[in-house]
């Protein structure tokens, strides 16, 4: 029996206008962003969480937590303007790269 494997992407990017830095800020005693990955972490349906971000600090919490993060964003895809669908893209692109390695983890 084949079993269905879902990968949650969570964007979470270091810039931001009304808020600069607002993922890494602290919220109910926890970084903002670490909500996101822990209700990821916790869901039975998520195989593997990713959080694809350019911010160093994001992607400490993020591994601290348990979320994968293996690689550090483009800055052309952290842009005010950039396109939540073409982040989401570039993530997939880089697993369906690197897909061999990705299945072992």
């Amino acid at each position: 029996m084949l079993t269905k494997k879902i990968l949650a992407i969570i964007p979470a990017r270091a810039g931001s206008k009304g808020l600069p830095n607002k993922n890494i800020k602290i919220c109910a005693g926890k970084p903002l962003v670490q909500w996101t990955i822990e209700a990821s972490l916790e869901s039975k349906l998520v195989s593997k969480t990713l959080v694809t971000t350019d911010s160093i600090q994001v992607q400490e919490i993020a591994r601290s937590c348990g979320a994968w993060t293996p690689f550090l964003r483009k800055a052309s895809l952290s842009q005010d303007n950039s396109s939540v669908i073409d982040v989401i893209k570039d993530a997939l692109q880089w697993c369906e790269q690197r897909r061999r390695s990705i299945l072992i983890m």
